[in-house]
């Protein structure tokens, strides 16, 4: 979906398609037809934009072979279907029964993740529309926090700035300029958008940038406009945005709360958990460790949970989302005279991970819900003054 920003700019909205995932290329063309298609016909529009993750085999596949890269190309438009922006955080396996710590690696001090960023480049360069000329990438903040020092720091530094380089040498090539941006997320050395300053500065690069996450960011407890004024301050570019929400517990301490967060602690995906303190941020790895650690997270304060939660439907009380958080730093990025980011990517991949009761029956009800968290994105950008384009 595209829309016109009051200073003349296209703003680009898609969703991520990680919410089904696929490891192999003919996977990924079955989501296009069984899920991505769908979606755009119940929202009505010719054009829907998707944000693309492909797994290192179907990465690999499309970068080796200039006729399955041209396939998919064509079966895009054949869907009415477009590609501006890939989520490269995870590298493989995202669909597999646990997840957990394993999607934070390989991390940027490994060269498979050098070789996979700089491949999903070329292969997005290959993706883009004919009339879009600039492409976007998130990726992992760097690394998981237990894994990581100073030496890997340097290794992690050095292979941004080569695929900085390689990305300018992309874009000579084929006149396409794509970006690459760190997702900050509570655990990893980047925890939060004032922790990816510093590396970004070192890194010193205007192809690397950020990816603000809206369930990220809330479940740090970060202030949206003191986030923002920090990054434009040090001038971090905002490569793109993921709009989400992250699950809110009001009171924590209340037994009916606790128990309606143990219905979301789930075996699939990592939730950390934070609270805000007097002393500074607390929080654990994982919902079940907040509920039952013997390191118990304070409770006299709100929780916040990373978990993605449907951006058109928060849980029932007493459990809510982060749905405003979303709504301040959109009004931010794309309020303003100009906007901070054109790449907006809804990114709710837990649905299957939600509550039993909560779950979407069949690719009807997932498709449905789809297109109800786009439509209320679509709203969220048309009340900011945008318009929505054909």
């Amino acid at each position: 979906m595209r829309f016109r920003h009051p200073d003349g700019s296209t703003v680009h909205l898609a969703y991520c398609t990680n919410v089904h995932p696929a490891e192999t290329l003919d996977g990924v063309l079955a989501q296009l037809r069984d899920h991505c298609e769908p979606v755009r016909r119940r929202l009505g529009r010719d054009r829907l934009g998707i944000g693309l993750w492909l797994a290192k085999d179907a990465a690999h596949a499309l970068v080796t072979d200039p006729a399955a890269l041209r396939g998919l190309r064509c079966e895009l438009e054949r869907r009415g279907l477009e590609v501006v922006t890939l989520n490269g955080f995870p590298y493989q396996g995202f669909g597999t029964g646990e997840v957990k710590y394993r999607v934070y690696t390989p991390d940027w001090a490994d060269p498979e993740r050098l070789e996979h960023t700089a491949a999903l480049a070329r292969v997005l360069a290959g993706l883009l529309p004919d009339d879009v000329t600039d492409g976007s990438i998130s990726t992992l903040p760097l690394a998981w926090r237990t894994a990581y020092d100073e030496q890997r720091a340097q290794t992690a530094h050095t292979a941004l700035r080569t695929l900085a380089e390689r990305l300018d040498a992309l874009q000579e090539l084929t006149g396409r300029s794509i970006r690459v941006a760190l997702e900050p997320e509570p655990g990893c050395v980047v925890e939060t958008t004032r922790d990816a300053i510093a590396p970004l500065t070192a890194i010193g690069h205007d192809r690397v940038g950020i990816c603000v996450d809206t369930c990220h960011l809330a479940t740090s407890f970060e202030d949206p406009h003191t986030a923002l004024d920090d990054l434009t301050r040090a001038g971090v570019p905002v490569v793109k945005s993921q709009l989400s929400a992250a699950l809110h517990a009001e009171q924590p301490h209340l037994p009916e709360v606790r128990e309606a967060l143990a219905s979301f602690a789930e075996p699939r995906f990592l939730h950390q958990t934070r609270t805000s303190t007097a002393a500074g941020l607390r929080g654990t790895d994982d919902l079940d460790e907040a509920l039952t650690g013997d390191d118990t997270l304070p409770d006299a304060a709100p929780w916040r949970a990373h978990f993605h939660v449907p951006l058109h439907a928060a849980p029932t009380a007493p459990l809510t989302s982060t749905l405003p958080v979303l709504r301040s730093v959109l009004t931010r990025l794309v309020g303003g005279p100009h906007p901070l980011t054109h790449h907006l990517e809804v990114e709710t991949y837990t649905w299957q991970a939600l509550p039993p009761g909560l779950r979407p029956r069949g690719r009807t009800q997932l498709a449905d819900g789809i297109a109800a968290e786009l439509t209320l994105a679509r709203d969220l950008l048309t009340d900011l003054g945008l318009k929505e384009l054909p």
